[in-house]
């Protein structure tokens, strides 16, 4: 798919992000289900879908015929940046054809010991093609990721990083200084827990908006549910 398709696609609408890894209740080790979880956000009307790990980037595209956003999350020894690390990864997820790769471009630590902006410029070298997609804690993060050649900015890891702001809902506050400075998409993402907190950050600048927890898993949201009463009751 071509960038401006893609974007033209995704313009002002809730991308679902359909994911589950080791551990969580929805991963069952011998066979994706996520694309189960694919269909109905393609049922819903999502133009797009956010997924990791090879196989449910491949069993997504089969299943819903959307544009994927793909990553994989791995932990390297020495890496702080987990999503989509190293070049490994961007290889495998450009081998199944993923519509976007979406890769940390925080400046957490590398095992590697390259900084951040030489990993940006490889894989734009690399796939000059490519939609990239850069995961981002801070504004000075998402600067550099545009000024580096990504195509996208997702607010992803904001909250998770150590040097970015602690909190329980969106960042609005970084949508809305990233989409008045980059002239590239900046996609809100993180937190979202209702839809009226969707269109909040689609209304702070954002060019779409990613929602995964409070749709696709199951846990967080009986979670929350069970923490509300609980909280009545005390």
């Amino acid at each position: 798919m071509k960038k401006e398709e893609f974007f033209e696609k995704i313009k002002g609408k809730v991308i679902v992000s359909c994911q589950a890894v080791p551990g969580e209740p929805l991963y069952v080790e011998e066979k994706s289900i996520m694309y189960l979880m694919a269909r109905a956000a393609k049922q819903a009307g999502t133009p797009a879908i956010r997924t990791s790990s090879i196989r449910d980037v491949v069993a997504i595209k089969e299943e819903t015929n959307l544009p994927v956003i793909g990553l994989i999350k791995v932990k390297y020894d020495g890496f702080e940046s987990y999503i989509t690390p190293t070049m490994k990864e961007v290889d495998e997820l450009a081998a199944v054809h993923s519509d976007v790769i979406a890769l940390d471009c925080t400046s957490q630590k590398r095992g590697d010991g390259r900084s951040v902006s030489a990993f940006i410029t490889e894989v734009r070298e690399k796939y000059p093609d490519a939609i990239l997609m850069a995961d981002i804690a801070t504004y000075e993060e998402g600067v550099n990721a545009w000024r580096l050649g990504m195509d996208i900015v997702g607010t992803t890891m904001s909250g998770y990083t150590s040097d970015s702001p602690k909190m329980d809902g969106p960042d609005y506050e970084l949508v809305r200084r990233l989409s008045e400075t980059v002239d590239i998409p900046v996609i809100g993402e993180g937190r979202i827990h209702s839809p009226e907190e969707a269109v909040k950050v689609l209304d702070a600048g954002a060019f779409a908006v990613v929602v995964g927890g409070a749709i696709t898993r199951p846990l967080e949201i009986a979670q929350r549910f069970v923490k509300a009463a609980g909280r009545r009751q005390s």
